[in-house]
């Protein structure tokens, strides 16, 4: 039934896509990779240094000094949705570095109860088959250092693949830029998402939207508009790692994430929203982690009409070993925001480990 819901909800999504810039299209990109990452609320856009910098912000690719692949899997609504990420980056020379990454956010094995009744009117369930609706996002990153002491910038470029069963499938493309600043042992990011916006075009199957078309009076009663355009989003981050007594760190970080629409977020103004959040790592000896955040804070309605602040508290762990990085992070502590809870785990790797 959760399946079928999810299905019924992504028919819906569909059916109402137009040329209009969207305040949330194609979400499955903004979801965060990396448990580490994840563990510290995705405040890591000053500070992220490897592989996965391809995603948070590409300048932080320049800190690669060698080949690195990372690797994260995750469950979402309870266990409905399957996310899957794959990362490879490697240096160029001294002054530039590159990365590629997948994504793949997907629901499988989906009841089609489309042809439930046949022309008889009877129900046949021999008639339900399965199929899935997958969303991919394949990004390719270059980094390079800025002849300014302490600036680097980095650009994604970014292929939009999203599939629902055989009923309706889309391609899309977009940018993404970021820069990099280190003084003093304080780091700056800013990370700008989508910036030429995200163009998304959608081929409907006429065949199978007839079979549906009628499903509901007054409804779905013409085919969706088949082009969506993702809005452009931001990202500040700052940062700043202190040692304790050589053994033991502690990274402090915060983020400003910014729509430039009205939504739900902390901080809401018809020209840009804010959600604020804030994320910690305690190491020891570079080999064990503590993590920490919060964010994710929006204004939550309520069945009586009153809003409450919704927060998302996150917390993980780590740890490191001759290069081989094994990270865990449980999202929604508490179930405090609306998201549900997740269990997310993640592996990266330095490549020059089996060159020795």
């Amino acid at each position: 039934m959760k399946k079928a819901f999810l299905f019924l909800l992504l028919l819906v999504c569909t059916a109402h896509y137009s040329q209009a810039v969207r305040k949330y299209s194609n979400e499955f990109m903004n979801i965060g990779v990396d448990a580490a990452a994840l563990g510290m609320s995705n405040t890591v856009v000053a500070s992220t240094n490897n592989v996965n910098s391809g995603y948070w912000n590409p300048a932080g690719l320049i800190h690669l000094e060698d080949s690195q692949v990372s690797l994260m899997h995750a469950s979402y609504f309870a266990n409905i949705a399957q996310y899957d990420y794959m990362a490879y980056g490697s240096p160029i020379d001294d002054r530039s570095a590159w990365g590629i990454s997948l994504i793949r956010f997907g629901v499988d094995d989906i009841l089609n109860t489309t042809e439930l009744i046949d022309s008889q009117g009877n129900i046949d369930y021999n008639r339900i088959s399965l199929f899935s609706t997958a969303d991919y996002g394949f990004t390719f990153s270059y980094a390079r250092k800025l002849p300014v002491p302490g600036f680097q910038y980095g650009v994604n470029a970014k292929v939009i693949r999203r599939i629902i069963g055989k009923f309706a499938n889309s391609w899309g493309f977009g940018f993404d830029a970021g820069i990099q600043f280190e003084k003093n042992n304080w780091q700056f990011g800013l990370m700008l998402r989508d910036i030429t916006t995200t163009y998304n075009v959608w081929n409907i199957d006429e065949a199978e939207y007839k079979k549906i078309a009628d499903a509901s009076p007054e409804n779905n009663q013409e085919l969706p508009e088949s082009t969506e355009i993702t809005a452009p989003k931001a990202q500040l981050g700052i940062a700043k790692k202190f040692i304790i007594h050589y053994d033991y760190s502690i990274l402090a970080a915060a983020n400003m994430n910014m729509r430039f629409t009205k939504t739900n977020d902390i901080i809401s103004t018809d020209f840009v929203s804010i959600d604020p959040a804030i994320g910690f790592e305690f190491g020891y000896t570079d080999l064990v982690f503590l993590r920490a955040g919060v964010g994710n804070f929006q204004n939550v309605q309520q069945l009586d009409n009153s809003e409450k602040v919704g927060f998302q508290p996150n917390i993980g762990l780590g740890f490191k070993y001759k290069g081989i990085q094994v990270d865990y992070a449980l999202t929604d502590l508490g179930n405090q925001s609306d998201a549900l809870y997740s269990n997310i785990f993640s592996v990266k790797v330095d490549l020059s480990l089996f060159r020795n």
